[in-house]
């Protein structure tokens, strides 16, 4: 605990918004193939499939040319507004799943999440990279790791109990407001960052 004080805030701003997202995300993960058995006409394991399929393929893809991009504009104010603004659009995908009926309405929905997160994680992992503290990248990293791993855990389990207790419509409300949240908790981050691309080593504080 003594360690996670002396991180700079760039970093613990990304490992705190990165927990809240995924820990909304966490809440329906293990469950939303329920969901699509129970609530899209049609809905088979062949239909969960193809959506987690389709999300995962194109996020992959999508993502190469936007971090070559990233890369390439100096200073880290496109690296911020891909992922604030990323997290924002993402946030409307689970109000979107109100809504859906069809399997086709499904798989545009994860098109549309994917290109969101296409936008999120390169952004996320640069600022995330070059901030992590000279000689502690281990440590950024494994608490990043931690906090995941922890908050998806506990996600996982609180879901189901969740949607027992008060269905799918609540708890994708649920997962879109800490969505909101995740990306305003960047806004701690914003005044930090730099105008290069150049690795960053955060000066210790005056003892």
């Amino acid at each position: 605990m003594a360690h996670a004080k002396k991180i700079n805030r760039v970093v613990k701003s990304l490992i705190l918004s990165d927990v809240v997202l995924l820990f909304g995300w966490g809440l329906i993960g293990p469950i939303f193939a329920v969901f699509i058995l129970t609530n899209i006409k049609g809905g088979s394991a062949l239909v969960a499939g193809v959506s987690a399929g389709i999300y995962w393929l194109l996020k992959s893809i999508i993502q190469i040319p936007v971090a070559k991009f990233l890369d390439k504009t100096n200073g880290e104010k496109d690296d911020f507004f891909a992922l604030f603004f990323g997290i924002l659009a993402a946030s409307l995908v689970p109000l979107g799943y109100l809504f859906i009926k069809q399997p086709w309405h499904l798989y545009l929905l994860q098109s549309f999440y994917a290109l969101c997160m296409a936008f999120v994680v390169p952004s996320w992992s640069g600022i995330f990279t070059r901030h992590a503290e000279k000689g502690r990248e281990a440590f950024c990293w494994s608490l990043e790791s931690s906090g995941l791993g922890i908050g998806t855990g506990a996600a996982g389990i609180l879901g189901g109990i969740l949607v027992k207790a008060i269905g799918f419509n609540l708890l994708f409300f649920f997962v879109f407001a800490l969505t909101f949240i995740s990306a305003f908790l960047l806004l701690f981050a914003r005044n930090h960052l730099t105008k290069t691309k150049a690795k960053v080593y955060p000066l210790p504080k005056p003892r």
